[in-house]
């Protein structure tokens, strides 16, 4: 049984497109078939064999040891076509990839860092921690919910787009470390369908202009490329104050076509800058079990945030205790250069595949976090004490005495919120993955053997860099930071900062650097002979860690606060008094090894033509990465893990279900049940937990086409329960935090000649804010529209409307009972949003 961890810390929609019309051309290397781009004519295909009746194959290939029709493989699958995305209307590659089936994902804080889980598993700590996150077929980080730096951070999704495939469960467990819930793959164009599209988008109803790009053509009868980007500004779909969306990126890649196989180059430049939303103030009444949330006066939770135009500027120590003033603007500024191979052959009887790619991953984060919220008088006799008074510290009122506290905005409050700075120095990943499969003849049937050999090095070198500061809440990006003035007329803030670290405390002040070598031999077995198939598989992960850690909460003597003049008056204020420093002669090593063993074995029945039905069993892991980095898992005097289990928490998983396909319908129904583990930090609340849970449900997705009509549908029903809590008893036996009972989706659409027109929706139900099963937030639903107009065929101009009813929904509440003052925070959906785009191909 694994040990509790004692934590040193205080402080819109669619459903997949249906299963005959799935990327049946994106069969992958591991599948004997190169990876191909979802072409115009394949589509047309699509239609044809739904319009006869027939039951067209579908090729699946991600988290799998052989590309197969999913009717013949005991998996739970998915995919969605690059036409099909691009009606969504997305502003995010998180809300593109909600729109998969079983996978909930709360998409509300921008471009990055938006939390994913699969199957009922524990959100964690954000990011995507059971489900692994590829491009092309390896991943974009090795740990997808690395602190503040997901692994959604450095990928985007525009023309270069082919299709997405997910597996749930299953073998993904085996073919991908780190992946024992799932697995999704972004798979890029390749040039095999000719031509090029050049497409601009602007906002209609809010500030963003966008311009895509993509071109792919063969060069010879053997070598082909494509090349695609995009680059966008404008201040996005919430209002700040300011241009917060600024960048893009370029892909490209080569295809040199063999006898016996291929090889292809490509790469990536990502350069991207967009805001971070957090939480932020809403009013909440009522009881825990039927709360209402109201905005504040002069604030729309749906539209504004925290961030301004006035707040521009982060003052800290950096990693060599200097002190830095940067732009606080530049929000999640995500720089990526990567470059791959990609080659298959076919040797001597066997299909071996070979793929490699280095990222250089590095950035910046900046956001705001929420500290306390209440009535001005208040901030400012807590901060002041008795008498204190308030001034603007910036802004357009710079200076400016404020003597209507309770008028102040309209809505009387003040804000004590951290301003964090994230520095990526390096996220760099190299993986490697060399895999070689054979079918032999036996017997009445088909053998199919897999051996492979993974390779990753993935850094986590970063720092966490804290200030706290006062500011007025007010939206339209107008709010300003906020001096206080002491009864004796002395400020106890320096241009509206309270102190340069977390409340004077040295809390979340870190650097590391951290090295992650992992080897991991697989292989698979699976017989297929007449209409069953059955197989196995199974993984080793072998990592050793290696690196250094900072911060005074390591705890051992070690300094954590001092005083820095940062204004050089030669006068300690009482917020440079509060400064966090890094103990940088006191480093904590870590170096440790870990292992961990996966397994996979299921069994398909092909009972007739449209019919199979499957059952499957799985154990998978996943290391625990930077999360267990500042607590008592390692011994922070020699870096040693004591107990090897705390570095990986493990799922396993047993689910089943039918599968049926014919005559333009398609039904799949897959019931699950899952036990995991979670060894994690909460993000932002700097609260331990070390827990077993066990989740149970169904997960349904169907579709239908009758000539010009067609209709997706699916619905997950989860059942989910703490079932031990290491560090706090009273919560064992609840329901985990953000797990509503049901989700739905549902997305109509009629094609005609010369248009394409539709909705798509999202419903989740009421879930709990916290673990404490006690503040309920409401269930909502959200629906968008599109239209397509095409009077030729190479002409399209569309319109896109996000959240078409303008519905307020809370993917998070930070409070866990309705608060006393009824002021708390919530991070909501984004508004109405209405987009046009124009787009010619050639």
């Amino acid at each position: 049984m694994k040990r509790g961890i004692l934590f040193l810390t205080a402080a819109p929609l669619a459903l997949a497109m249906p299963a005959y019309a799935a990327h049946a051309a994106s069969a992958s290397a591991a599948s004997g078939g190169e990876t191909a781009a979802v072409s115009a004519d394949a589509a047309q295909e699509d239609t044809k064999g739904a319009a006869s009746g027939k039951a067209k194959e579908e090729v699946f290939s991600t988290g799998v040891a052989k590309g197969r029709d999913i009717l013949d493989s005991a998996i739970s699958t998915s995919s969605l076509k690059s036409a099909e995305i691009n009606k969504l209307g997305a502003r995010s590659l998180a809300e593109i990839l909600r729109t998969l089936p079983g996978i909930r994902v709360e998409a509300s804080s921008g471009e990055g860092n938006s939390n994913y889980t699969i199957r009922g598993l524990p959100l964690a700590s954000g990011g995507s921690k059971y489900l692994q996150i590829e491009e092309d077929g390896l991943p974009v980080l090795e740990f997808g919910d690395v602190f503040n730096a997901g692994s959604d951070v450095f990928i985007r999704a525009d023309l270069n787009l082919a299709a997405i495939e997910a597996i749930r469960g299953g073998s993904a467990s085996t073919f991908a470390s780190n992946s024992p819930g799932g697995v999704i793959n972004l798979i890029s164009k390749t040039g095999d369908a000719e031509g090029g599209t050049v497409e601009a988008t602007t906002g209609l109803d809010y500030g963003e202009k966008r311009i895509d790009f993509e071109y792919g053509t063969k060069l010879s009868e053997t070598l082909r490329f494509h090349v695609g980007g995009f680059y966008r500004s404008g201040e996005g779909p919430r209002d700040i104050g300011y241009n917060g969306y600024r960048g893009g990126q370029v892909k490209f890649n080569v295809t040199r076509q063999f006898e016996s196989g291929f090889v292809r180059l490509y790469g990536k430049l990502l350069d991207d800058r967009s805001p971070q939303y957090v939480p932020a103030p809403v009013m909440i009444t009522g009881t825990d079990k039927d709360p209402d949330f109201k905005k504040i006066a002069n604030f729309d939770p749906k539209k504004d945030s925290l961030l301004s135009s006035n707040i521009g500027t982060f003052l800290s120590l950096d990693r060599d205790n200097q002190p830095v003033a940067e732009n606080f603007h530049a929000g999640m500024h995500a720089k990526s250069k990567s470059v791959g191979l990609e080659a298959q052959f076919e040797i001597a009887g066997w299909s071996v595949t070979e793929r490699a790619r280095y990222s250089a991953n590095s950035g910046d984060l900046y956001r705001l976090v929420p500290g306390s919220i209440a009535p001005a008088a208040t901030i400012a006799a807590a901060t002041g004490g008795a008498g204190a008074t308030l001034r603007y510290a910036g802004g357009p009122n710079s200076g400016q005495a404020i003597t209507d506290l309770a008028g102040l905005n309209g809505n009387g409050l003040l804000a004590s919120v951290y301003l964090a700075k994230v520095k990526l120095h390096a996220l760099d990943n190299f993986t490697n993955d060399l895999r070689a499969n054979r079918v032999w003849k036996l017997g009445a049937g088909d053998l199919t053997v897999t051996a492979g050999l993974y390779k990753s090095m993935q850094t986590i070198d970063m720092d966490w860099l804290y200030s706290t500061a006062i500011q007025d809440v007010i939206g339209g990006g107008k709010a300003s930071l906020v001096d206080v003035v002491n009864a004796a007329g002395t400020k106890v803030t320096q241009n509206g900062y309270s102190a340069f670290s977390i409340q004077g405390l040295s809390l979340l002040h870190r650097a590391f650097n951290v090295d992650y070598d992992i080897t991991a031999p697989y292989g698979s077995i699976n017989y297929r002979f007449g209409k069953i198939a059955i197989g196995g598989s199974v993984r080793y992960d072998i990592g050793s860690v290696n690196g250094q850690v900072y911060g005074a909460d390591l705890g051992g003597g070690r300094p954590g606060i001092t005083s820095v003049d940062f204004n050089r008056d030669g006068v300690i204020s009482v917020a440079e008094s509060r400064t966090a420093i890094l103990p940088l002669t006191q480093p904590s090593p870590v170096n440790y090894d870990y292992g961990y063993l996966s397994y996979s074995a299921g069994i398909n029945y092909r009972i007739a033509e449209p019919l199979a039905i499957f059952a499957r069993y799985s154990r998978g892991a996943r290391a625990n990465a930077d999360k267990i980095l500042f607590t008592s898992a390692i011994d922070y005097n020699s870096g040693d893990l004591p107990d090897s289990s705390n570095a990986y928490d493990t799922v396993k998983q047993l689910e089943g279900g039918v599968k049926f396909r014919q005559n333009g319908l398609a039904l799949n129904l897959t019931g699950f049940h899952a036990k995991s583990e979670d060894d994690n930090i909460q993000s932002g609340s700097g609260l331990g937990t070390s827990r077993l849970y066990r989740a149970y449900g169904a997960e349904f997705e169907g579709s239908f086409r009758r000539g010009p009509f067609s209709l997706n549908a699916g619905a997950t029903y989860t059942k989910a329960k703490i079932t031990k809590d290491f560090l706090n008893a009273a919560v064992t036996g609840l329901e985990p935090r953000h797990q509503p009972e049901w989700t739905f989706q549902l997305m109509p659409q009629v094609s005609t000649r010369y248009a394409t027109f539709g909705a798509s929706s999202v419903t989740v139900t009421s879930s709990y804010a916290q673990d404490t099963d006690q503040l309920r937030m409401p269930g909502f639903t959200v629906v968008n529209a599109f239209v397509q107009f095409h009077p030729t065929e190479r002409v399209q101009l569309s319109v896109n409307a996000n959240n078409l009813f303008n519905t307020l929904g809370y993917y998070e509440i930070s409070q866990a009972t309705v608060p006393a003052n009824g002021i708390g925070w919530g991070r909501a959906n984004n508004g109405r949003t209405i987009s046009t785009s124009l787009s010619l191909s050639f």
